[in-house]
């Protein structure tokens, strides 16, 4: 407001590029979205409006395009956010010293940017812990321009079980004691034996919609005279009973971020 009665450029006083660190399914893009919308509201952002991107959107495969792609990407993203998940994957190609290659040329391109148009968009990029260390160290800029990281953390056992139960609840349904309980130990097995491509909320999805899947076979499976005093939104043990705690019989996958049976 202050700059503002004085006439002053508002905008280029604030520097909001941010670094996301966490593992997938942890709210980042989520809380990307939010931010973006309170900086609308705040004045701090134009339009307040968020571009998705990452790394195929950016880079192109030949010299000199990947520069022209980047800056198309970040006109888009002029008044609001440019938010680039698993940024990290620039590095690839890159020499030693992070130098060359065409995920370099976007770095440069972005950086540039950044300086040249200051205040007028920001810059969101998010990834896995380690990944988005080494990306911020892959070039001398990036550590100056990024100065504000927020930390995802895993969700516990419980906080699982909970985002199970509401989803269940958006498609409508609910579970019976039994099969809460056996949600509940569940989650508590697979944080138990998350690896690095365990995908929180995104593999909590799937879970359910195993358990959707399994009770909507059931239903279908009964007569319209046995159907007769069922509930059909209740999921039962019967429904539940389809996720196994036991090790041997999934693997978790990295394209979907949950996980899949052997």
């Amino acid at each position: 407001r202050y700059y503002r009665q004085t006439e002053k450029d508002v905008l280029n006083k604030f520097f909001l590029h941010t670094v996301f660190i966490g593992n997938p399914g942890t709210g980042k893009t989520t809380v990307a979205r939010i931010l973006t919308k309170i900086y609308k509201a705040l004045g701090i952002l134009e339009r307040g409006h968020m571009i998705e991107t990452d790394r195929q959107g950016l880079v192109a495969g030949y010299v000199g395009q990947t520069a022209i792609k980047t800056a198309e990407k970040i006109e888009e993203s002029m008044g609001g956010v440019l938010f680039i998940d698993e940024a990290y994957s620039l590095m690839e190609g890159m020499a030693a010293g992070g130098r060359g290659g065409f995920g370099d040329e976007a770095i440069q391109t972005l950086l540039k940017r950044m300086e040249d148009h200051r205040g007028q968009f920001f810059v969101f990029v998010a990834g896995y812990p380690d990944n988005m260390e080494a990306f911020l160290k892959a070039n001398p800029g990036l550590n100056s321009r990024f100065d504000k990281t927020l930390k995802f953390d895993d969700y516990s056992p419980q906080d699982l079980f909970q985002i199970g139960l509401h989803m269940l609840k958006e498609e409508n349904l609910t579970a019976d004691p039994d099969a809460e309980k056996h949600l509940e130990n569940y989650f508590t097995f697979l944080h138990n034996y998350r690896d690095k491509y365990f995908g929180n909320a995104r593999t909590v999805r799937n879970v359910i919609q195993e358990v959707i899947k399994a009770h909507n076979l059931r239903l279908a499976a009964l007569t319209p005279e046995q159907r007769e005093g069922i509930p059909e939104d209740l999921i039962t043990i019967e429904d539940a009973s389809v996720l196994k705690t036991d090790k041997s019989d999934f693997v978790f996958n990295k394209k979907t971020m949950g996980f899949k049976k052997k």
